[in-house]
């Protein structure tokens, strides 16, 4: 990709949540890209639809380098203050999952990093270059909270200090949210008190006569900060007042990354973000993934299945990061196959080598990542160069070496053409079947033996095992719920 053409003429084009349409990439500095991406909740393991937006950051990032940016990558480690509601009430997730796992909030916290940061790695993402935790920069969340109350634009309640958004104008513009007649919504539970149904919490005082496992004294008591104000605070910090690109999932829009702007340009008074990018939904055939509801599926579950991690990340690119896309084994089998079958044509290929990458894939390869990362058209011209005999096969090595450095698939790792262990008979099936075949007595009997092995395994500290386990009962259509005086399990609707 030439450098000069794809930012000097504007060729990257991106698409911008905040004005709805694909527009020119430009930077706030000539050559320099500044970008921002909302990390892992760490109390519990990140779920593969969780990884599809990582994914889809990480192609975006090598975009901006092969375009000829310096990309300087920021991304946060959500450690405290993530509430089990987005209406400010209900209990900090990180003690939810302190509580589910018996261990201490820290013990959790560096767990689930180090597993989110071991997926990271499977899937080939490049390394963030400041990766910062919330815990690490509450004095500039405290000292943020201050300035906004300084400017008369929060407020203080009985269970902490909240950002009135009747302040700022501008409130929802992203979301397309009209303030004066918006209903509760997402936010069920509301703050008594609260001024606007959608002034949220910047500062969460802790009850009194309770202890918290994470709390900070703080101007206006013992409590933690709000989920929102960690990343305009640490955005601040190592990216300044205005930067280029803030990426996160869609489900950021309506309440977390409405709630950043308004915090941040309420007290800067001016524009922050220049472009918000959002990947859409990873679903199940049930729906959405969630871990609060246990439907969820971990990359770490796939590869006890003896999936490739990186079959599942050809599975992402072959549709557009802003479509959704539907999860299912037959689809991540077939993604298998294609992985393996792309390997051995690489590896026929890789003694050919002195060539220059062929001018005409390489430039529509890189045409399709510069029309808003459009990966599945980059993936046809990688299948048609491997098909089209007219290529010399060194032309084709150095084309296809140049196409893997965004793709980091490892085409030319040396593998067989027969599927990984676990891998064959029995998942390129919906897990369903089969279940259906059995007596309500043998269901039952199943789902108590693997609930017996969840907890054993939890008991002996095993997650990827206990994980593994709560994604097999999740697939025979059952929810189950963890609680400190056990595990519970309920059929889900629509299954027998």
């Amino acid at each position: 990709m030439n450098a000069a053409l794809c930012f000097g003429e504007e060729m990257l084009r991106l698409y911008n949540t905040d004005g709805r349409k694909v527009q020119p990439f430009v930077p706030l500095e000539p050559g320099r890209a500044r970008l921002y991406t909302c990390g892992p909740t760490v109390y519990n393991f990140a779920h593969i639809g969780n990884l599809r937006t990582y994914v889809f950051e990480d192609i975006l990032k090598r975009v901006l380098r092969r375009c000829g940016y310096q990309a300087r990558h920021v991304m946060n480690i959500t450690d405290v203050g993530h509430l089990t509601s987005d209406g400010d009430v209900g209990e900090d997730k990180m003690e939810v999952g302190a509580a589910r796992e018996r261990k201490t909030v820290w013990e959790i916290r560096d767990f689930f990093t180090a597993a989110f940061m071991a997926d990271a790695k499977d899937l080939r993402l490049d390394p963030p270059d400041t990766t910062c935790r919330a815990t690490d920069h509450i004095a500039e969340q405290i000292a943020m909270v201050r300035e906004l109350e300084s400017k008369g634009i929060a407020y203080p309640l009985a269970d902490g200090l909240y950002f009135d958004t009747a302040k700022f104008p501008g409130y929802g513009r992203m979301a397309g949210l009209d303030p004066e007649g918006l209903m509760a919504g997402a936010r069920v539970e509301v703050a008594e008190g609260k001024r606007n149904i959608t002034d949220f919490c910047l500062w969460k005082l802790t009850a009194p006569g309770v202890k918290r496992l994470m709390e900070w004294d703080s101007p206006w008591g013992r409590g933690f900060p709000g989920w929102h104000i960690e990343c305009s605070a640490m955005a601040r910090k190592f990216l300044g007042d205005n930067f280029d690109i803030h990426c996160g999932g869609i489900d950021h829009v309506r309440v977390h990354h409405t709630n950043e702007i308004a915090q941040t340009e309420a007290l800067t008074g001016k524009k922050w973000v220049n472009w918000w990018m959002h990947g859409e939904f990873l679903l199940l055939d049930e729906g959405k993934m969630s871990k609060s509801s246990g439907t969820f599926l971990t990359l770490s579950a796939l590869k006890e299945r003896g999936y490739d991690p990186l079959a599942y990340r050809l599975f992402l690119m072959n549709a557009h990061y802003r479509k959704p896309l539907v999860f299912s084994f037959e689809a991540l089998e077939g993604a298998q196959r294609a992985l393996q079958r792309l390997r051995g044509r690489a590896h026929k290929l890789a003694a050919a080598a002195g060539a220059a990458p062929h001018p005409g894939y390489l430039q529509r390869f890189d045409a399709a990542l510069e029309d808003d990362l459009n990966a599945p058209q980059a993936l046809a011209q990688t299948w048609e160069l491997l098909h089209d005999e007219s290529v010399p096969p060194a032309q084709k090595v150095a084309t296809l070496a140049s196409m893997d450095e965004v793709l980091q698939l490892d085409v030319f790792r040396t593998e067989s053409e027969k599927p990984e262990p676990g891998a064959g008979a029995g998942m390129t099936q919906n897990p369903m079947v089969g279940v259906l075949q059995m007596s309500e007595e043998s269901l039952r009997e199943k789902i108590r033996q693997l609930l017996e092995q969840r907890t054993e395994a939890r008991q002996a500290h095993d997650f990827a095992r206990a994980d593994a386990l709560r994604a097999e009962i999740t697939a025979l259509g059952v929810d189950i719920k963890d609680s400190p005086t056990g595990t519970t399990w309920t059929r889900r609707r629509g299954h027998r």
